[in-house]
């Protein structure tokens, strides 16, 4: 189990010390039946991955809480290729949460299959307008973060790296679904605290791939939210509910 994936992983390439950010080489050392053993990094003296031996639950806690050893772990040392589906997903979820919320504006009960056909292609453009916000909102995040720090974006692989793993950042819009069946009066605020998590998660992300202190990657975020916020007033001039 764990050492098969151990053993696949350490054929990957360069990896990284979740506590400094510095390359290792391996994540282990294997002394065969089972025995593994830790890398130490050579510049903080430290595990480079202590999460290799964690339950993946605890390891999930840790990235909830935004931990940065975990975003590392997670970012540079494992192998998750979940990121295009984790992203349509959760945007079926927010396009669903908006699909709602505008059939709720709307009391026609009619029955009628036009009016079905209707309700569906709502659906669909909710999700293309979802789609096209957040396209925008890492548009405005690259811009902002090749404008500031063009070093840290000089290759083609710097900009899939930050481009995956803010697609995975991205999974606080998982919990729009729970928020929605479980309606209350507090719904709204539930949704507030959604939306500044994700945020957060974005924020996060963006300081763990590319080393940058706090402040830079929540103005690239600010910059994202401004181009976001245009594209949502282009439809609504356009006469579209969003």
């Amino acid at each position: 189990g764990l050492g098969v994936l151990l053993r696949a992983m350490a054929g990957v390439g360069a990896y990284r010390c979740i506590e400094c950010n510095r390359e290792a080489t391996k994540l282990y050392r294997d002394y065969q039946r089972g025995v593994l053993r830790i890398s130490i990094c050579k510049s903080c003296q430290k595990p480079v991955d202590k999460y290799i031996e964690y339950d993946p639950v605890i390891i999930l806690i840790n990235a909830v809480l935004c931990k940065e050893q975990a975003y590392r772990h997670i970012l540079f040392n494992t192998e998750i290729n979940i990121h295009g589906k984790l992203c349509i997903f959760c945007l079926l979820c927010e396009a669903y949460l908006r699909w709602l919320q505008l059939q709720d504006s709307s009391q026609n009960t009619d029955p009628d299959d036009l009016i079905r056909y209707a309700k569906e292609w709502d659906f669909y453009r909710m999700f293309c307008i979802a789609s096209l916000e957040q396209t925008s909102f890492f548009i405005g995040i690259f811009i902002t973060l090749w404008w500031m720090t063009p070093e840290m974006l000089k290759r083609k692989s710097d900009f899939i790296l930050l481009l995956k793993a803010l697609l995975l950042s991205t999974y606080g819009k998982l919990l729009l679904i729970p928020a929605v069946i479980w309606e209350h009066d507090y719904t709204p605020l539930c949704l507030a605290f959604i939306k500044v998590f994700v945020l957060i998660s974005n924020s996060q992300a963006i300081r763990v791939t590319l080393n940058l202190n706090r402040i830079l990657p929540w103005f690239a975020i600010f910059f994202g939210l401004i181009l976001e916020n245009g594209v949502v007033c282009l439809f609504q001039k356009m006469g579209w509910d969003v």
